[in-house]
């Protein structure tokens, strides 16, 4: 896994699971490797993989059954999803939207480009 420095490497792994939940590569009620195993295999400290976990858990998109590991929520799709919408209409679309008006972009345009 490669990171990008301007954001925090447990956001970076957290948007990694949800991007993989997303995808269909994990389904619900999957175990999901466990901490040290996890931070191993991409090269991050398990500390940090933990804390991902944790937020993960918060959300409701992982749940932890103790003394056998993390696995995915089967709310988990709709949950990401959700909150990938509302975070695109919110704070993406916005910009979008802007850029177009300033470039004279109109959303046929964009239609006809689909």
């Amino acid at each position: 896994m490669e990171f990008n420095d301007n954001r925090p490497i447990y956001l970076q792994i957290c948007d990694s699971i949800c991007e993989r939940i997303l995808c269909g590569e994990l389904q619900p009620d999957a175990r999901i490797p466990s901490v040290r195993e996890y931070g191993a295999d991409i090269g991050v400290n398990p500390n940090t993989v933990m804390r991902s976990y944790e937020k993960l858990t918060s959300e409701g998109i992982i749940y932890n059954r103790r003394g056998i590991g993390y696995f995915i929520s089967p709310e988990a799709r709709e949950t990401v999803l959700n909150a990938q919408r509302r975070e695109f209409l919110e704070n993406e679309l916005p910009a979008i939207l802007r850029r177009m008006k300033l470039l004279g972009i109109d959303i046929c345009d964009v239609m006809k480009n689909d």
